[in-house]
């Protein structure tokens, strides 16, 4: 009898698997990343005037390492909340990961203010040619984690901690 049990419950939870639409996402991670969205190499193609570091096109910077890349302003009070965590996590992964942070709807000039003020070293630039395709943020703060095929293994449209133990965790196999 307590191994007809054992058994319907094994059932019913295979059957809840693989039957009840999202459950096999919550349960199995990975098969989401696997079936990630590709940004394409066109995407790519930005021209990317840099604040605090060397311009350069968006392009040249994907296919080396994990890319962090978060579109932001300092007009955007949740981009703003969020900017202490990112420099955090900045600090502990530059050596592991590509950063791009690109102001949006933004004077030069006050960029370059508020990254002063606050000390912020993140990689910061200013599009200068149109931002298309799957990248293309619809709300600010939008932040994109890509693997260096462009494969999107992450993508977050609001505020977040980006130097939580959460967030490190999620990362470690990538950067393996």
């Amino acid at each position: 009898m307590k191994k007809n049990l054992i058994y319907f419950i094994v059932l019913a939870l295979l059957g809840a698997v693989f039957f009840i639409p999202g459950v096999k996402d919550n349960l199995f991670p990975v098969a989401e990343i696997e079936s990630a969205v590709k940004v394409e190499d066109k995407d790519y193609d930005v021209v990317l005037k840099g604040v605090n570091v060397p311009s350069t096109n968006l392009k040249n910077l994907r296919g080396k390492k994990l890319m962090f890349l978060n579109f932001w302003g300092t007009w955007c009070a949740p981009c703003r909340e969020e900017w202490p965590s990112i420099e955090a996590l900045y600090q502990s992964k530059k050596d592991d990961m590509e950063f791009v942070l690109i102001a949006m709807l933004d004077q030069e000039q006050d960029v370059r203010k508020f990254i002063k003020e606050n000390n912020y070293t993140a990689p910061v630039y200013l599009a200068q040619s149109p931002i298309e395709g799957k990248i293309l943020p619809k709300v600010y703060p939008t932040t994109f984690i890509l693997d260096p095929s462009g494969r999107i293994i992450s993508k977050e449209t609001s505020t977040k901690d980006w130097n939580a133990q959460s967030v490190h965790d999620f990362l470690a196999p990538f950067l393996k």
